[in-house]
């Protein structure tokens, strides 16, 4: 696992930070192709006033059309809610260039316009092509 560590921060340290950044890391003779995600972390936002509950139904459709397009364009890979009432309230893994690009289509979203969330982004990397099980 040391060796993982240390070969994943070089790799990082040698990439151009400009662009999406991958590489290539082998471990027990097992190489896996590295990439830069972008997590976003959807979380109670400031407006968390009572609402209308035909106007709540409308944000909601708005906002999962919304994500559903940005998945259909292949930048959302994966997304989906947190199972209980806590502050954060979803996350969404974006394959986009650059943190700042996350967080400016993070905060396209009709519920982030709204105040109902709000987001949080941190770089995150993981193996292409990396399925859940």
């Amino acid at each position: 696992m040391l060796r993982f560590s240390f070969l994943l921060t070089f790799a990082l340290f040698i990439n151009d930070a400009s662009a999406q950044r991958e590489f290539e890391v082998t471990e027990d003779g097992v190489t896996y192709q590295m990439k830069e995600y972008f997590v976003v972390f959807l979380k109670k936002g400031p407006n968390q006033e009572e609402m209308d509950p035909e106007d709540s139904k409308v944000l909601q459709a708005k906002h999962l059309e919304y994500l559903g397009k940005l998945y259909n364009d292949g930048i959302i890979v994966m997304n989906g809610p947190f199972g209980d009432d806590g502050d954060l309230r979803g996350m969404s893994f974006y394959s986009v260039a650059s943190k700042e690009e996350a967080e400016k289509l993070a905060n396209g979203d009709p519920m982030v316009q709204a105040g109902r969330l709000a987001v949080e982004v941190h770089p995150w990397f993981g193996a292409k092509g990396t399925t859940l099980k």
